[in-house]
């Protein structure tokens, strides 16, 4: 067995006679030279070596080196590739040589060319990529390899025991998704069992819900059970229990009951009968007035260290009917008592909890021990706790009680339903939740991953649509000296995977631009129109006031190099081929959603009204191509340079189109996405003030050089010749150029059709008088000749 890295290249060498070609050793000469290279890095290369070891070895090969471009021969052989990997992996070697230091003229020289050879950039990179991955793998992954004690296969139960009184957030997601992932490792089973012992929180409606977000998490368990399946067995535990003096009824206050606990002082009904107890207990299951002022403890230690001993409640009174038992039980277990003995008596092994139960763990240990049942195993995981996020189910209720929220699906909620509603995969979530293992390192997670992973799941399948903001919209005219009919051309919904299918793209003279787009151009500037080719910038419009556009006209220009401009806009046809008002723009509402809080983790002494985010919801009034029409609900897909979005209010096809389709806004992992929006506000504002200190030489040294003088002039004297240009558009940050094919596309008039006359607007410009420029006498689509009908002539919304 080889053990090392030198014995196998040498077996290497002379593993075929190919290899022994390509490495320089078929020659038995030349073999013996290659090895006393190779010699040479185990004896004068080695990590190990010594400073002065070291520096003799680089001037030998230096040496060596002087009159040849390789060790051995004329050409590359393995010994240059040992010894040029020997000095890489040389952390001394590597200083010298990146701070400059001298290791050899001619080392040097040989060194950087073995470097540059296309093999070996190739297997640098290889390497950099999984030493990338397992890095990533080290900070992401969590391990599973935790150790089940006593665990047999095919003989370990698992179960996940919700509460019926909300919706599953993600945090649920975690312990439903580790319970199922060791029950099938061991080939094990996995219970779903409701934890229904509140029946002043629980509702069938909730137990419904929990049953179909784990089915679409793709978890099925092989038993479902209730908790209240056993209030008989429980009920006679606790009898036993106050017989054998486990257990006593204590009628004290609950305030004094508090005080009692934290100062350790015993109750002053710890000392009573059991015939007392019972006869209190009796009381309690016929839920009388007396029976109502007590609960049962457990008598454990009420001087233990840990708080979880000192005589927990296991039992009390509550009138209201259960939603399964109906009034059949007018008291009920807490989860202290229930858990460990349904657990027992339910044939479990393994009961995984998050780490908030680790102090009840002695507790849950006691419980088992004192009642004579079986042993479960227990293991502690983590909790998934979000920044910015509330996983209480106590205040996500306080939300949807108080109305702050649409309900427990609404977008802003981490319930599997609100992130579902928001653009989240079942995929993204099984695989993140996987991926942070049964590890019981507690971490406060940023959602920038969670998205990111989500991002590359429904990029590859996301079609692709053109959405165009209505605020300030600016027309656009195509001045040609031949103009041509609108016509409609089937492009790919998405240019990198064909299966996602085709859409109706229009084009016309008469277009439509964002306003943000729009007032970037400048006159005789290139850009691209996206999907169609490049245009030229002929004429700009802009209102007395340079508030808005009145009208842009452009040549086109096809053939031009999409590559070569800056600019890649999207847009939208003004004008429909004749009869096809079914390819008419359809309205949008664009909602994007903040955190519900402005801290990134509440304390204990945190009130939540104090922190409450006052604007967390973001809509903006839009049009989108006609091919959105035939998205449903729930569709994901991307509206180029604007993001990922999902359906939740489809187009009504029965409707008139005045309703708006409403499309939410998918976060895909940047910071811009997941970074509260007060806190992004606040450092575009940092950063616009530095800039601005910058411009105006705020910390600048009291005198500038002259490169910097220069530098100031030229840039000062470009920026007066933009400002001087006719119909140039106030400055303002540059359009967007991300985009996912801004190429240039055979799109044009249509061979053999007629040329149209242009309109009659469309002649020589006439001066722009104000009322001209008024947005609110704009109309989306104008007359008959472009869209046939008022009807489909919606309005643009005022300024």
């Amino acid at each position: 067995t080889l053990t090392s890295t030198y014995p196998a290249l040498r077996l290497l060498s002379r593993y075929t006679p190919e290899f022994a070609s390509a490495l320089g050793t078929a020659d038995p000469v030349r073999a013996s030279q290659v090895d006393y290279w190779i010699d040479f890095c185990v004896d004068s290369l080695a990590p190990s070596a010594g400073f002065k070891h070291l520096a003799a070895a680089f001037a030998k090969l230096d040496t060596h080196l002087k009159l040849r471009s390789f060790l051995v021969g004329y050409h590359l052989t393995l010994a240059d590739l040992a010894c040029w990997g020997a000095l890489k992996s040389s952390p001394v070697f590597t200083k010298q040589l990146k701070s400059g230091q001298d290791v050899g003229t001619y080392l040097t020289r040989w060194y950087l060319h073995v470097e540059s050879l296309d093999f070996v950039r190739q297997a640098l990179a290889n390497v950099d990529k999984a030493v990338a991955e397992v890095r990533k793998a080290k900070t992401d992954q969590g391990s599973f390899e935790i150790g089940l004690k006593d665990a047999e296969h095919g003989k370990v139960v698992t179960r996940f025991p919700p509460e019926p009184s909300g919706y599953l957030h993600v945090g649920h997601a975690k312990a439903a998704l580790l319970n199922d992932y060791f029950a099938q490792t061991y080939n094990g089973k996995m219970i779903l069992r409701f934890d229904d012992t509140n029946p002043s929180k629980e509702k069938t409606e909730f137990e419904d819900a929990i049953t179909y977000d784990l089915s679409l998490l793709g978890i099925k368990a092989d038993s479902v059970s209730h908790t209240s399946d056993f209030f008989q067995e429980i009920y006679d535990i606790a009898v036993g229990m106050i017989k054998k003096g486990l257990a006593y009824c204590d009628d004290a206050p609950q305030e004094v009951m508090q005080e009692e606990r934290r100062n350790m002082i015993d109750s002053k009904n710890r000392s009573n009968s059991v015939k007392e107890n019972l006869r209190r207990f009796a009381e309690m299951t016929k839920a009388s007035e007396e029976g109502q002022r007590n609960c049962l403890r457990a008598k454990i230690n009420m001087q233990d260290t840990n708080g979880s001993m000192r005589d927990p409640v296991i039992y009390r009174c509550n009138l209201t009917p259960h939603h399964l038992t109906g009034s059949k039980w007018k008291l009920y277990p807490t989860y202290d008592l229930a858990c460990p003995v349904v657990d027992s008596l339910e044939g479990v092994t393994h009961a995984l909890r998050s780490m908030e139960y680790r102090d009840r763990n002695v507790q849950y240990a006691w419980f088992l021990k004192a009642l004579d049942l079986r042993t479960v195993h227990v293991w502690d995981f983590s909790r998934i706790n979000f920044v910015y996020t509330l996983m209480s189910k106590r205040k996500l209720t306080w939300f949807v009680e108080n109305g702050l929220v649409s309900g427990w699906d609404d977008p802003r909620f981490p319930t599997v339903r609100g992130i579902r509603r928001r653009g989240m995969t079942i995929q993204a979530i099984r695989e993140y939740i996987l991926m942070q293992g049964a590890s019981q390192k507690l971490l406060e997670l940023e959602w920038d991953k969670i998205w990111a992973k989500n991002k590359s799941i429904i990029d590859p399948e996301a079609p692709r649509h053109t959405a165009l903001l209505r605020d300030k919209i600016t027309k656009v005219r195509v001045v040609d000296k031949d103009t041509f009919a609108p016509y409609a051309k089937e492009m790919p919904k998405h240019k990198k995977n064909p299966a996602v299918g085709m859409k109706q793209t229009v084009y016309s003279s008469e277009l439509y631009l964002e306003f943000s787009d729009a007032q970037t151009l400048t006159e005789k500037e290139e850009v691209t129109f996206m999907d169609w080719g490049n245009v030229i910038i002929e004429k700009i419009e802009w209102s007395p006031d340079r508030t808005f556009i009145g009208l842009i006209e452009i040549s086109l220009n096809l053939d031009g190099d999409f590559k070569k401009t800056k600019k890649k806009l999207t847009w939208l046809s003004r004008a429909l081929p004749d009869g096809r008002n079914e390819l008419a723009p359809v309205k949008l509402v664009l909602l994007d959603y903040d955190f519900l809080i402005t801290k990134k983790k509440l304390e204990e002494n945190d009130e939540l009204k104090d922190c409450l985010n006052p604007k967390t919801e973001f809509r903006t009034e839009a049009w989108g191509d006609s091919n959105l029409r035939f998205c449903k609900h729930g569709d994901i897909i991307q509206l180029e340079r604007k993001g990922y979005y999902i359906v939740d209010v489809p187009y009504d096809e029965a409707g008139d189109g005045a309703a708006p389709m409403h499309l939410i806004l998918i976060p895909d992992g940047s910071a811009a996405s997941t970074t509260p929006k007060a806190v992004l506000a606040a450092q575009q504002a940092q950063a616009a003030q530095a800039k601005d200190k910058k411009a105006a030489g705020g910390a600048a040294p009291a005198a500038a050089s002259g490169k910097d003088e220069k530098r100031a002039a030229k840039k000062a004297k470009k920026e007066g010749k933009d400002a001087g240009a006719g119909g140039a558009a106030p400055a303002a940050k540059p359009a967007d150029t991300k985009s996912s094919g801004g190429g240039s596309s055979s799109a044009g008039p249509v061979a053999g059709a007629a040329p149209v006359a242009a309109p009659s607007s469309g002649g020589p410009a006439a001066a722009v008088s104000a009322s001209d420029m008024d947005t609110s006498n704009i109309k989306m689509y104008t007359a008959r000749p472009v869209y046939g009908g008022d009807a489909a002539a919606p309005e643009v919304p005022s300024r």
